[in-house]
């Protein structure tokens, strides 16, 4: 009788049951249904290594325009700090010395030499500041100081410009006057562009050891404007 019952049993389909099971309407679906998307769009997987050189010539150019702005109106920020580069720097490094070139030259000869001097100056006593920002226990890296340094001799550049041009009326003592004045001011503003954007990398023990040298860097470059006069 029982192996008849089981062999009855077997026979039957697997879920046999399960058609006369009915859900009722009422009953809520709880959690996330998701559908599952394709591979991300050909936008979305654009590279900067794939986009045209005119768009990254132009998003270079107002990365430092923007840094130009900082300097300009200095505050404690770290835009410069932050994304560095050395495209403004070199820049405005290229530009002062084409600028001091020739001041003390009689031949063309003797000019070439002025803008690798000037040149050099300008890059190793940044070199050496930031040496000294290390050495003291300074929290920002090599070429983060390099930028900050070399950007903020933007005032001191536009310093020059108006040198040169105050220069056009001839060496008179109204002349150094205002050569005095403009230099004293871009000087202070250098300074105090870069301490804006320095000072708070290093311990609160040694900024003053930190801020010399840069006192010292700009306080040359300023000499060096204050005491351009054109060649003959």
């Amino acid at each position: 009788m029982k192996m008849a019952e089981a062999e009855e049993e077997s026979s039957k389909p697997l879920f046999a049951g399960l058609s006369d099971v009915s859900i009722s309407e009422d009953i809520t679906v709880e959690g996330e249904i998701t559908v599952p998307m394709g591979s991300q769009s050909q936008e979305e997987d654009y590279s900067t290594l794939d986009e045209p050189v005119k768009d990254t010539i132009l998003r270079d150019l107002k990365a430092v325009g923007k840094k130009f702005v900082h300097v300009m109106y200095p505050k404690k920020s770290t835009a410069l700090l932050r994304d560095w580069d050395l495209w403004g720097p070199l820049v405005l490094c290229v530009t002062l010395a084409l600028m001091l070139q020739g001041g003390s030259a009689n031949s063309k000869e003797e000019g070439g030499p002025q803008f690798a001097e000037v040149f050099v100056i300008i890059w190793f006593g940044a070199v050496v500041i930031t040496l000294n920002s290390k050495l003291l226990g300074g929290t920002i890296s090599f070429f983060q100081s390099l930028c900050v340094l070399g950007y903020c001799i933007l005032p001191l550049t536009v310093a020059m410009l108006v040198c040169r041009l105050v220069l056009l009326g001839g060496l008179t003592m109204a002349t150094f006057i205002i050569r005095l004045v403009v230099v004293i001011s871009m000087f202070a503003w250098s300074t105090v562009a870069s301490t804006a954007f320095l000072a708070d990398s290093q311990p609160p023990n040694r900024k003053a050891l930190a801020v010399y040298p840069i006192f010292l860097f700009y306080f040359v470059i300023s000499w060096m404007i204050l005491t351009f006069t054109p060649s003959s």
